[in-house]
């Protein structure tokens, strides 16, 4: 991809980055990001640290939650943001500093270099699968059909075709972004793909899913409904794109 075409396309798009409690990182991911000359949306899930300020200060456009509401409400804030101010496309990023906003530009040139752009590009890091999140994914893969191996990355780039039905109210009760929101969009025709980076250790802070064996079995007991549910009642109508009811 030349220099000029990847500086058209950043400037179609933004990033879109939740956050709660993640002031020792949130401002280097920020200023990574808009190195990139790319726009910067932080949602403040109601830190009680120096989240916002630190997002603001580096550059970004920060939305405060009121109350503490979850990772997925803040990221659909952001996505519903973005829809609203007119971006074609979004890239999820976690704001712990585990993905590196200069595997940005490969993720843009992976889905561009396709014959057919896909609507979801997932990084993807198997390497950093520890006992209980392989089991996670290898269940979660079982259940859900689907052909992701990273099925719990939230770094990840939507089109705006993904944004628009995201940003949707039928999305607003998901616990997570993870599974649930790659079968939202899977059973409505969207294609699904994913690329291989590297992710950084956390140097703050604990996974929200992956802490514990009794957090892990709450999010797997959560998928596993998630997943039946659609797979009976959601799948794609052959040819149309659309969920059956």
């Amino acid at each position: 991809m030349q220099d000029h075409d990847l500086a058209q396309t950043i400037s179609t798009g933004v990033a879109v980055i939740p956050a709660r409690n993640e002031a020792a990182d949130i401002g280097r991911v920020v200023a990574g990001t808009r190195e990139l000359g790319l726009s910067v949306t932080v949602v403040d899930d109601f830190s009680t640290d120096r989240t916002a300020e630190a997002a603001a200060e580096a550059g970004a456009r920060v939305l405060r939650l009121p109350f503490h509401a979850g990772s997925w409400t803040a990221m659909q804030t952001g996505i519903r943001a973005a829809v609203a101010a007119g971006y074609q496309w979004t890239v999820t990023l976690d704001g712990d500093g585990q993905h590196d906003p200069q595997d940005i530009p490969k993720l843009i040139a992976f889905a561009q270099a396709r014959d057919l752009a896909p609507n979801v590009v997932v990084a993807s890091c198997v390497a950093r699968g520890n006992r209980r999140r392989k089991l996670a994914w290898r269940i979660l893969r079982l259940l859900s059909g689907l052909k992701v191996a990273d099925l719990t990355s939230g770094f990840r780039l939507y089109d705006r075709q993904a944004m628009e039905l995201l940003a949707d109210s039928d999305c607003t009760l998901l616990e997570y972004q993870d599974v649930g929101v790659l079968l939202h969009l899977h059973c409505r025709g969207l294609e699904l793909v994913e690329h291989e980076v590297a992710m950084r250790p956390r140097c703050h802070g604990q996974s929200r899913i992956f802490s514990s064996w009794r957090v892990v079995g709450h999010y797997l007991v959560y998928s596993a409904l998630i997943s039946l549910t659609r797979r009976a009642y959601g799948r794609p109508t052959q040819g149309t794109g659309e969920c059956t009811d």
